[in-house]
């Protein structure tokens, strides 16, 4: 009997561990609810800032420009309808020392700005405009000191190249040319070799300049930088950096010089430059062989 009741409990007890196993599982074994994350939405891809047209930009401050200088007491008269056979303007900032070169715009009127250069003037330069009367490959100057590639504005006023002592062109007044850019002449306008050589073969007699002040504003293109020569370097500091004399001993990256050119001017710039008018119709290569010492001798320009 009692092995009897036994067995009862035993079957009893296994019969209930079955009815436990049917039931839920274990917490270990139910999935985890996936937790749902929130997605920012991507932020919105930033359109990029157009770059400005600085053709576009220069045509606009050129209009403005001319349009300001018109206004000027004694610039009224300022007539910028561009003139058959004369294709630049040349606009000399005296307070810039900047000299900007103008063509003709969609209106036939100078206002377009075509290149940029550098230049020294002085105090005694005058304001107004003119039509330039005369030009010489060297010139005598004030000094005495000489001159090349010079083209007379008006009076004993002209655009010339920085003074040599003597007529070579291994002779520079390296200290003056080291002051482009800044107020340092006689009254002339000095620019350098490449600069003021484009001007005496690129604008015939007759071409109409002005002078004007406007410290504020260079120009519509700005103000070209500038290039420097050690005195003490006696191989080099005679010569102009930009000479295109085959002579010249400067290294011909100088011979673009720092004019700022607008595409028209920088095709026509490369065009020359690779045709063999570069070397044509030069100064003549009569060379000194050394050049005076400005501690020593001072300058003349």
């Amino acid at each position: 009997m009692t092995k009897r009741i036994a067995s009862i409990l035993f079957a009893a007890l296994m019969l209930g561990g079955l009815l436990a196993g049917c039931g839920s599982k274990d917490a270990s074994e139910t999935p985890a609810a996936s937790a749902s994350t929130p997605q920012s939405s991507p932020a919105p891809t930033a359109e990029p800032t157009p770059t400005p047209d600085p053709e576009a930009v220069w045509a606009q401050a050129g209009k403005d420009t001319m349009a300001w200088l018109q206004s000027q007491p004694g610039f009224e008269g300022l007539d910028l309808t561009v003139q058959e056979g004369f294709p630049y303007f040349l606009a000399v900032n005296r307070d810039a020392n900047t000299v900007t070169v103008y063509t003709a715009d969609e209106n036939g009127q100078y206002t377009k700005p075509y290149m940029a250069m550098v230049c020294s003037g002085g105090t005694d330069t005058p304001t107004g405009y003119w039509n330039t009367p005369v030009n010489y490959d060297w010139r005598l100057l004030s000094g005495p000191c000489y001159g090349q590639y010079a083209t007379r504005i008006d009076g004993p006023y002209l655009f010339h190249s920085v003074p040599y002592y003597t007529q070579h062109k291994d002779d520079l007044e390296y200290d003056e040319f080291n002051k482009l850019g800044t107020t340092a002449s006689l009254g002339c306008i000095r620019l350098a070799v490449v600069d003021v050589r484009w001007i005496y073969e690129n604008c015939p007699i007759g071409t109409p300049v002005a002078i004007y002040d406007d410290a504020a504003n260079p120009g519509p293109m700005g103000k070209p930088n500038t290039l420097t020569i050690d005195p003490a370097d006696e191989t080099l500091r005679g010569w102009d950096p930009t000479d295109p004399d085959p002579a010249n001993p400067w290294s011909d990256e100088y011979l673009d010089g720092t004019a700022i050119r607008s595409a028209a001017a920088q095709s026509d710039w490369d065009a020359f430059k690779a045709s063999e008018a570069f070397t044509q119709n030069l100064t003549p290569t009569d060379l000194q062989g050394w050049s005076h010492d400005s501690a020593i001798v001072g300058t003349r320009g």
